[in-house]
């Protein structure tokens, strides 16, 4: 019975030493990866970041690069929500987009050197978690030169998913943790086709470790079919296009690919690019960035329209300050040497783009019919994915209306517009473009506050 007993007590104590082995190893990687200080950051950082990379395949030797950021210390940062967020392009950086110039908790100034406080940054309601993907974006990497050229919907959702899988080994403490993932443009793909495959991986599990809760994508590449027919007409509407071109866009477009669109169509879109002129597409009515510095310095001041100044240069802010060697070393990124430099969208990516599904809409009847939490935003002054090809596609799902169409206020000014609907919940955001938290960050700040909550737009 001595002997019984001696052996039990052996056995557990070799199990806890391999289980608290396993631990430590974890909070080893933690640790390699914590960043201690990034260069030009304000003083009195009151939360923990970390960055580094995550293999998802060994033999092709695919490995993706993230950026964790914690909520402050103050904020109880073990007790808030984790949030993944992805940019689409596809080929563009999350890190260049949604951590540097919307949601995260720097700005990078113009002297591309020094980072400033963003007082809406979206890690005081949650930590975040921001991945460059597919591989071949940002820092993300392959040792097999042809993934660069066969990228594409399923592989990037496959690739998200092991990511995310390594991830939580690797911070056990966000095991069970409540998730939800986040994005826009071409991740109005990316998110769904990512919260398809968590959620199909957890049926059956009452306790998943991925404890996925739902997502939201603001001006989401959708359904191509009706996001052309919303496009074509908010340029028309807007007065970007002529009659003529509008005419020829819904004839030689509005059947087949967006990603990989007919010759005809490419003519077309061609001519309304030339009649649109000198405009920046994803905010129609702020001017574009402009080659000379002096442009820059004459309109850093507010705009009759904006509550804030917008710089339109900041994603060339993001281009020096990611390629400084000492910023590098600080994220613990391109480790490997790459023969390339660091760009805020991949051409080669994004130009040999491979599956792309005609449409999202199957997968959001699924995701909407498991109860999953969704919400739909969008900036009414992009054209590139606009308002109304949002809502020409959301109307294709057929789904009943809870509370119909009304203004959403913000310090008793309209914020945007909303219907919620069974199983969604559609929110605008007023003078917002392509990136609503870059435009309109405290609205944005709000929007995501009440995703959180799950409590429809102050009306």
């Amino acid at each position: 019975m001595g002997t019984n007993v001696s052996l039990v007590s052996m056995f557990g104590i070799l199990v806890l030493n391999l289980l608290g082995n396993c631990f430590s190893l974890h909070n080893g990687d933690q640790e390699k990866d914590k960043i201690t200080y990034l260069p030009g950051q304000p003083s009195n950082i009151d939360f923990s970041m970390y960055s580094g990379y995550v293999t998802v395949n060994e033999k092709a030797g695919r490995a993706l690069f993230y950026w964790f950021i914690e909520s402050p210390a103050n904020r109880n940062p073990e007790s808030r929500p984790l949030v993944l967020w992805l940019n689409g392009g596809p080929g563009c950086s999350s890190i260049a987009y949604g951590a540097a110039e919307e949601i995260g908790p720097f700005r990078i100034n113009s002297d591309g050197r020094t980072l400033f406080n963003n007082p809406y940054s979206w890690n005081k309601l949650a930590n975040l978690l921001f991945l460059e993907s597919p591989a071949g974006v940002g820092f993300s990497y392959t040792n097999k030169t042809s993934d660069l050229y066969d990228a594409g919907d399923q592989r990037t959702a496959e690739d998200s998913y092991e990511f995310l899988v390594k991830w939580f080994e690797r911070f056990p403490q966000y095991k069970y943790r409540e998730f939800y993932i986040a994005g826009e443009s071409y991740a109005g793909h990316y998110v769904p086709q990512l919260s398809q495959l968590i959620y199909e991986s957890n049926k059956g599990n009452r306790k998943p470790i991925i404890n996925f809760k739902g997502f939201l994508v603001g001006n989401a590449v959708t359904d191509d079919y009706h996001d052309y027919i919303g496009t074509f007409e908010y340029w028309w509407t807007h007065g970007l296009i002529s009659d003529t071109t509008y005419k020829r866009l819904q004839v030689a477009c509005e059947v087949g690919s967006a990603t990989h669109p007919p010759d005809d169509c490419i003519r077309a879109l061609s001519l309304a690019e030339i009649e649109q002129g000198k405009i920046d597409p994803y905010s129609i009515y702020t001017l574009p960035c402009a080659e000379s510095s002096s442009l820059k310095r004459r309109f850093r001041g507010h705009f009759p329209w904006m509550p804030k100044a917008y710089d339109p240069c900041t994603e060339r802010y993001s281009q020096v300050y990611f390629n400084l060697p000492e910023v590098q070393s600080a994220f613990h990124a391109n480790i490997t040497a790459l023969p390339y430099e660091w760009k805020t969208c991949s051409d080669i990516v994004g130009n040999y783009w491979a599956d792309s599904p005609l449409s999202m809409l199957p997968i959001y009847k699924e995701l909407i019919g498991a109860g999953l939490r969704i919400w739909v935003f969008s900036g009414d002054t992009d054209s590139v994915v606009p308002v109304t090809a949002t809502r020409y596609s959301i109307d294709a799902l057929k789904l009943p209306t809870i509370t119909n169409w009304y203004p959403w206020y913000d310090n008793g000014k309209v914020g945007g517009w909303s219907q919620v609907y069974k199983g969604l919940t559609l929110v605008t955001v007023t003078g917002a473009g392509h990136e609503v938290p870059l435009h309109r960050p405290r609205q944005a700040f709000i929007l995501f506050r009440s995703f959180l909550e799950n409590k429809p737009m102050s009306s």
